[in-house]
């Protein structure tokens, strides 16, 4: 039988060992998979072990299959940077040659004026690199008081804004977003530019799904491209519209978080379409990642392999 589809699901920073450029980031020994499966009571992931991600070569902590009825293997990245941009832009056939800029130190006093001039604030609170959740429960209220956006950056290239929904509306704080894009160019071209909405008091703020990342075009034509050129269905689920700027897409699903964005593949599988479905479940990477949530991120590959169950069983011969 033609194949007629292909459904493509990225678990967003599930690794099985460090990179070879590992040193440079601070990655030394990083195994994300071996050491979920050796930690709070280990893995449960059997349709995973049927596909035979057990039996990748050097993966550690991990039940084998004798038969598997998968393709398996590991693949490392070729360009130059560690992040989400660059990683799907290479798998989509980009080689980034040259990294996206960081800040550790914060964005300069030149970004940060014209900033503030161009979008008409009263200022800016933080400027340095932080976790999202410290840095919104450190100074959200002085948000709140203020009107002042906080922003902050990460060991990614990224210019994070973050506002509460009742300070800053949400389409307000998107606006704030592309007026830095435009910014954001040249030598100071991060590759993301990531609304941060937020609601709560403290100390119980929390960052909504109403999140939206403002990423670079890409420069070059992609898989995606090609297959639209074709005619072909690209459709996007999660954060895939924005890595790509909506470049090559033909129809989208935002990102809701890994179980409603599972769903919506289930009712995707379910319907006709010829071409690509390209989904990134960024739950894994923002929520338990980021945050050394190992409780977290181990119950999150264990509920995404019960999804996994029901997608193979939805899947059709094209």
């Amino acid at each position: 039988m033609n194949i007629n589809r292909i459904i493509w699901i990225v678990l967003d920073s599930v690794g099985i060992g460090e990179a070879r450029d590992a040193a440079k980031f601070g990655d030394e020994g990083a195994d994300t998979l071996g050491h979920t499966a050796e930690a709070n009571g280990g893995l449960d992931i059997p349709n995973m072990v049927k596909l035979g991600i057990g039996n990748i070569d050097g993966a550690h902590n991990l039940e084998s299959c004798d038969n598997p009825i998968g393709c398996f293997g590991k693949l490392a990245e070729v360009s130059a940077g560690k992040d989400t941009t660059i990683g799907h832009w290479e798998m989509a056939g980009i080689y980034s040659p040259d990294p996206f800029p960081v800040y550790p130190d914060g964005f300069p006093d030149c970004i940060i004026d014209e900033f503030i001039k161009k979008t008409g604030i009263p200022g800016i609170l933080c400027n340095k690199p932080a976790s999202g959740t410290q840095i919104i429960a450190e100074l959200g209220d002085e948000h709140v008081a203020t009107g002042k956006p906080i922003v902050y950056t990460s060991g990614d290239s990224v210019f994070q804004i973050a506002c509460h929904e009742d300070v800053v509306p949400v389409e307000t704080l998107y606006e704030y977003c592309k007026i830095a894009r435009k910014i954001l160019m040249g030598a100071h071209a991060v590759a993301r530019v990531i609304a941060r909405p937020f609601v709560g008091q403290y100390p119980n703020f929390e960052r909504t799904d109403r999140r939206h990342d403002f990423s670079l075009v890409p420069p070059k034509q992609t898989v995606l491209d090609d297959l639209k050129d074709a005619g072909k269905d690209v459709i996007g689920v999660g954060k895939i519209y924005d890595i790509f700027a909506g470049k090559g897409i033909t129809e989208t699903t935002a990102n809701h978080g890994n179980k409603k964005n599972m769903e919506k593949v289930f009712e995707l599988q379910k319907k006709d379409f010829n071409g690509l479905c390209y989904i990134n479940l960024v739950d894994f990477d923002m929520i338990y990642g980021h945050r050394r949530d190992i409780l977290g991120y181990t119950t999150a590959l264990n509920e995404f392999d019960k999804d996994l169950e029901i997608f193979l069983a939805n899947m059709r011969g094209d």
